[in-house]
């Protein structure tokens, strides 16, 4: 390479100032060509001002053409929410004792596989993209369903049958409290986890927390016996977090892609908005 073609490439190979140039002597001519290239285009080792190549071995030879962009992935909330929002409106119903129906049997099905598996693996994706509340949470309900459906299969596990065949009907609705209270804790961190979100989310959360809550109290308040106002209750305050639910659900598919409408999710009254500055109030 001649030394015109040097100073085109803005790089010198004798008594050089900068940094990363000056340690070019002591290559031979193919780490050259490799340095001298990065040095130009900005890429390789000497991109952050790194002339040792040792750590890549001798065969390390960037390419000029540009990086094929990364695969992007889906944000998977909007199907965990779904799963979620499904199972926990057809439950919540049944507890409200909608047009009679008191036995949850029929929500086994979407607890095991909609509620359960599909918001577990839009969890595990969760995890892919970063969001270690998205990947807690929706993991965590996920397995709620799935364990709510192990507990109440009929003729399956028989765990409800056992523990009232040891223990009685007064137990059964104990450990049921001792459960629902526990989700009820778990369900309290997140809340936590949400006061700086938005609106919608956080109320998803505050009306989830509620209905455990309710539902927990329900079984334990009465020894023995369920306290059919509270599991109401409970029942409404899941129904606000199914709907809430299937809103913020909505909210992450609706894109100017699909669709003309906006679905604002809200700001929270103790959040402050960072508001851009105009060009003349830069200046």
């Amino acid at each position: 390479m001649g030394a015109d073609g040097e100073k085109d490439m803005g790089v010198t190979t004798t008594h050089d100032s900068s940094p990363s140039m000056g340690r070019l002597d002591g290559m031979n001519m193919e780490e050259r060509e490799v340095a001298e290239a990065a040095a130009r285009y900005g890429y390789g080792p000497l991109a952050n001002g790194n002339s040792n190549l040792s750590a890549f071995g001798k065969g390390f030879k960037p390419s000029s053409e540009p990086v094929a962009p990364r695969q992007t992935i889906a944000n998977p909330a909007p199907l965990g929410l779904s799963a979620f929002a499904l199972t926990t409106m057809v439950l919540s119903l049944i507890n409200m004792q909608a047009r009679g129906i008191t036995a949850p049997h029929f929500v086994v099905a979407s607890a095991f596989a909609y509620g359960g598996l599909v918001q577990l693996l839009a969890g595990m994706w969760e995890m892919a993209v970063g969001n270690t509340f998205g990947a807690t949470a929706l993991s965590s309900y996920g397995g709620f369903w799935i364990s709510y459906a192990i507990i109440f299969t009929p003729g399956g596990f028989n765990i409800a049958s056992n523990i009232e065949k040891l223990n009685g009907t007064a137990a059964l609705n104990n450990v049921t409290g001792f459960w629902l209270m526990s989700w009820w804790i778990f369900t309290t961190l997140c809340l936590i986890c949400t006061l700086k979100t938005n609106l919608a989310f956080f109320l998803l959360f505050l009306n989830l927390d509620l209905a455990f809550l309710f539902l927990g109290v329900g079984h334990l308040v009465i020894s023995g016996k369920v306290y059919t106002p509270l599991i109401k209750t409970g029942g409404f305050f899941g129904i606000l977090a199914a709907l809430l639910a299937w809103y913020c659900a909505l909210a992450g598919m609706a894109d100017p892609k699909n669709t003309f409408v906006k679905f604002p999710l809200g700001q929270l009254p103790w959040v402050k908005s960072e508001r851009v500055k105009t060009e003349r109030e830069v200046v």
